[in-house]
């Protein structure tokens, strides 16, 4: 029981673990007879430390089994950081006299209508005027926390400060005000405070409360850091108890006056006019918030003692000597150059520095994984980045360790976030496909019995809208649905969806997520709400909707996604516990008091540990020092407190990562630090071995490259029909061929897809068939192709840069055609199928036009939207189109044609060697040209290729080889599949230089 007179405040050194410390100080303090602990009442900052610090108790309680032990009264004093509430202690029913805490939904959407009203069509609109509410919100609570009141801002000193401050910052700070005071007037009138009001004015409560009529039984205040002036007040008033005590965790009672000194003022200004804090304030140093803590409590480091304790595991402590020597503020350590080597030595501490965050997670899951191989061995990962939770997480599951991140997911990464947000996504990008398909196959849509037939139509539905996108809404998607045979399945989706697509531009935000929701439990049933995820789904949606349906919020349904995804990426679901009892996974705010045997520090990176301080965008920092509140750099010493803690484990590892999923990193400054600080010493605590084996796990044994894929398919599977397109494929690159038109595999375009030159193709070739079709009318086929671009759902932008050369080249067409026409030549065909059978071979393809000439004998045109096949190429058997169609017209293959054929025509919409868009070309040898096939040539060299073709490999033996031909330039599409990385450089010098 403590003796000493005054106010009793004590320190629990970093080297020892603070949850284990408190409890073996505790029990010979508080456990007397008759209930002993039990009547102690421990205040703790919230509800993961009462977690921690009962394992705490139960592991004392171990030490002699024959003794029992009956815990204290543990009350949470709430960490607003986490979202958690006071404790009845501290909120009791005698408190009623205090006005309720306003709904912070609630305040947030209220706030975006002030915001507008101040500002009008400058506050913006949707998702960016509620992200501007949010931030003004959050500077409302940081004030209110430091105790700053609304008068305060309209102080003199503050109203002078902002009229000589830049434009920006006046005006930001001038709306700051006038919405706040709109706010202020909004809480008076309905009889409300705003949560961290109603917080102090409970510590306030409860401070008054214990001073007049002290509790009969002991209070304790541990591990509480937070120094707010309301709960400084309050532990000042815990210490004064009678049996009251306050322990801090890791106040450095060993730090020489002068640099205690150094820290700065911490709200403890030498002159009564001076700042609360100063220019040079050490704000990032891990010992000035418990500096501001103290000198807010009105209490002097001297009069705090050290909470002594023994008999149990700890780091060596002379560790906690270094660890203050670590942290020292700039003057103070250049003391490094001179401290002996023992002062620098920091025992039990590894340095683990991985190439990339991959690699990091596999090197901490080994460490995780060796550490658990002894018994009632303890181990914590702290980060704060849950990326890197994340995957070591997945990493422990190759091992059956089921490890618990009890930081959380944000609700957009769980499977029900996602589903809702799919929802808003389809609904703000009018069923765009990337959306509405990822909706369709989600992990909750369409489940029980009927779950694989539901897959099958979606992953139809899928193949059906590769490309381009189709027209916006679901009317387009209904005809696509109904040409694949999946109508009756689209309907049951079509009628889920359809009550999202019938909102005007503005409609209220509560009826938008009533749609969102009754949509959700109409494609997934009750799944959607079962589950942590979907548990902390239908609160969020319900609080949501009652708070919009209060505030009268607005909203237009395209903004829907981005204001539901900030809104839930706030929001963090935390699993339920089960996971392995000896592994823990922490966020900074979660590992606090913690204990374990290893403690590993991942994500040590600039940016992440420390994070990057954030600027208030509203108030500048001049405004801020007036008021006395902390820098934007106060949270940077939060982090360093939180590293400082994390060193006093017995081994601890400090991870970073040399790159992210962006580029190069810096190593966390405290990283830099440790390394400055061991000197000639830092080689030796890097911990290489843990890296080796992560390395190990991913290295597969060698295997000899791959060889150039020659398959050779049996007679049977090599008698398929041939295009007048695959010739040339089967004459360049066999094994395309092989792969498209024996194995039956085609590429696929994404969904969504930029328009591609096969898509181009195909919508001026209906262009050119729909002008044909209606008789070829002068001047009709710009409209026609207008029609055909509306049709196809072009993109804006992709149409308006498209459109004069298309426009151009046909313009040349029609001349040129219509002028044949005058002349005597007559369109036969159109965009017609043909095929004839050849040494029992069927011979298939598509002629985009075939004319008769005057003479006569007919010409095959061909539209190119693009450059046509050079001379040289026909003339070397790559480019036999024209002369295979040429062969089936002869053949009477094509309906109601039949003649010579004397005319092989490409017609390009590519600009001429003149500068006109879209020319007339023919491959054949004549006149000035230097390449190509003589006229009289060109069919029976077509067909000599032909045979040889068959020959070789539809009728013959000769295997499929890959890139026979590797100077050409050929299609893409296979080469993955024929693994051309793996065996290309073992070609031969020859072939190399050719693929090349």
């Amino acid at each position: 029981m403590p003796e000493r007179a005054g106010p009793r405040v004590y320190s629990i050194a970093a080297h020892r673990g603070f949850a284990d410390a408190l409890v073996a100080g505790l029990v010979p303090r508080y456990a007397e007879p008759d209930l002993g602990l039990a009547r102690l009442t421990l205040l703790l900052p919230s509800r993961r430390t009462v977690r921690t610090v009962t394992e705490a108790f139960v592991r004392h309680s171990g030490r002699d089994a024959a003794t029992g032990l009956l815990l204290p009264r543990m009350a949470v004093v709430g960490d607003l950081d986490l979202d958690e509430t006071l404790g009845p202690l501290l909120d009791p029913l005698g408190a009623a006299d205090i006005p309720p805490a306003a709904d912070s939904t609630r305040r947030w959407l209220r706030l975006a209508h002030y915001l507008r009203e101040v500002e009008g069509e400058k506050a913006g609109k949707g998702a960016a005027l509620l992200r501007r509410a949010w931030e003004i919100g959050r500077t409302m609570d940081w004030l209110l926390v430091e105790g700053i009141a609304p008068i305060d801002l309209m102080s003199e000193k503050v109203i002078g400060l902002v009229g000589d401050l830049a434009g920006h910052w006046s005006d930001n700070t001038r709306t700051f005000l006038m919405v706040q005071q709109y706010w202020i007037a909004e809480l008076a009138e309905r009889g409300q405070i705003d949560a961290p009001e109603r917080r102090n004015r409970l510590f306030e409560h409860a401070a008054r409360r214990w001073r007049e009529e002290p509790p009969p039984h002991p209070v304790v205040a541990a591990g509480v850091t937070s120094a707010s002036p309301a709960l400084a007040k309050l532990l000042r008033v815990v210490s004064e108890l009678e049996r009251g005590s306050v322990i801090l965790p890791d106040l450095d009672l060993a730090l020489a006056p002068e640099v205690w000194d150094e820290l700065g003022t911490a709200g403890a200004p030498a002159e009564k006019d001076d700042p609360p804090f100063g220019r040079h304030d050490a704000v990032t140093h891990p010992q000035y918030h418990l500096k501001l803590l103290l000198n807010r409590m009105g209490i002097a480091r001297e009069e705090v003692q050290p909470w002594h304790r023994s008999g149990l595991s700890a780091a060596p402590p002379v560790r906690s000597k270094v660890i203050s020597n670590l942290f020292l503020p700039p003057r103070a350590s250049a003391v490094w150059a001179e401290l002996k080597a023992e002062h620098r030595r920091l025992p039990g501490v590894r340095l683990m520095e991985s190439t990339h965050p991959g690699e990091e997670a596999q090197a901490i899951a080994v460490l995780i994984r060796e550490a658990l191989e002894e018994p009632e061995r303890r181990v914590a990962l702290i980060s704060p980045d849950r990326g890197l939770a994340a995957r070591v997480v997945s990493h422990l599951q190759r091992w059956g360790i089921a490890a618990d991140d009890t930081a959380g997911r944000p609700l957009p990464q769980t499977a029900a976030g996602r589903l809702l947000l799919l929802l808003a996504e389809v609904l703000a990008d009018q069923a765009a496909p990337v959306p509405l398909i990822a909706l369709l196959v989600h992990p909750l849509a369409g489940g029980g019995e009927g779950r694989p037939q539901w897959l099958e139509n979606a992953r139809k539905l899928d193949l059906a809208l590769r490309g381009p996108r189709p027209a916006a809404g679901l009317e387009p998607l209904a005809a696509i649905a109904e040409e694949h045979k999946l109508g009756e399945w689209w309907g049951t989706v079509e009628a889920i969806l359809s009550p999202l697509f019938a909102f005007g531009e503005s409609e209220p935000f509560t009826r938008l997520l009533g749609a969102l929701a009754d949509a959700a439990e109409a494609l997934c049933g009750e799944a959607v709400w079962a589950g942590p995820d979907g548990r902390a789904l239908g609160s969020f949606v319900e609080d949501l909707r009652e708070a919009a349906d209060a505030a009268g919020t607005l909203l237009d349904p395209r903004e829907l996604h981005a204001v539901l995804r900030d809104a839930m990426d706030r929001v963090s679901v935390r699993p339920p516990w089960g996971g392995h009892p000896r592994v823990a996974i922490y966020g900074l705010l979660e590992a606090r008091m913690s204990r374990a045997d290893l403690v590993i520090c991942g994500g040590l990176a600039e940016g992440v540990w420390p994070a990057s301080p954030s600027q208030d965008s509203l108030l500048p920092p001049a405004v801020l020092r007036a008021l006395g509140v902390p820098g934007a750099d106060f949270r940077i010493g939060l982090a360093a407190h939180d590293l400082a803690a994390a060193l006093g484990a017995p081994e601890v590892v400090l991870s970073w990562a040399q790159r992210d999923e962006g580029g190069p990193v810096i190593p966390s400054r405290f990283v830099l630090r440790v390394r400055a600080m061991l000197g000639d010493q830092a080689g030796r605590h890097d911990e290489r071995e843990a890296l080796r084996l992560a390395r190990m796990l991913d290295d597969a044994a060698r295997v000899p490259p791959h060889p150039r894929p020659q398959p050779t398919p049996s007679a049977e599977e090599r008698k398929v029909d041939v295009s007048v397109t695959g010739l040339d494929r089967l004459r360049g690159d066999p094994y395309q061929f092989y792969a498209n038109a024996i194995l039956g595999l085609r590429s696929l375009d994404p969904l969504d897809a930029e328009p591609s030159a096969a898509w181009k193709g195909e919508v001026a070739h209906l262009i050119m068939q729909r002008w044909h079709e209606a008789g070829e009318p002068p001047d009709g086929l710009h409209a026609i192709a207008q029609q055909v671009l509306t049709e196809a759902n072009a993109h804006p932008l992709m149409r308006v840069l498209w459109w004069p050369r298309l426009s151009a080249a046909l313009e040349t067409f029609e001349r040129m055609i219509l002028g044949a026409k005058a002349e005597g030549r007559e369109v036969l065909g159109v965009e017609q199928w043909g095929d004839m059978r050849y040494r029992d071979v069927r011979i298939h393809g598509r002629a985009d036009r075939i004319d008769r000439k005057a003479d006569g004998t007919l010409a095959v045109v061909d539209y190119k939207t693009g450059q046509p096949p050079s001379g040289k190429r026909v003339e070397e058997g790559f480019a036999l189109q024209l002369g295979l169609i040429g062969l089936i017209a002869e053949a009477n293959g094509f309906k109601g044609i039949d003649g010579d054929v004397t005319g092989f025509e490409y017609w390009s919409m590519a600009k001429a060697k003149d500068g006109t868009m879209g020319y007339q070309f023919e491959p054949v040898l004549e006149g000035r040209k230097k390449s190509g096939l003589p006229r009289d040539e060109f069919l029976p060299t077509s067909e000599f290729f032909l045979n040889d073709a068959l020959d070789r490999w539809i009728l013959g033996t000769e295997p499929f080889t890959a890139r026979l031909n590797p100077e050409l330039g050929s299609y893409a599409d296979y080469d993955q599949l024929m693994r051309l990385d793996e065996w290309l450089t073992t070609l031969g010098d020859t072939g190399a230089e050719d693929a090349a």
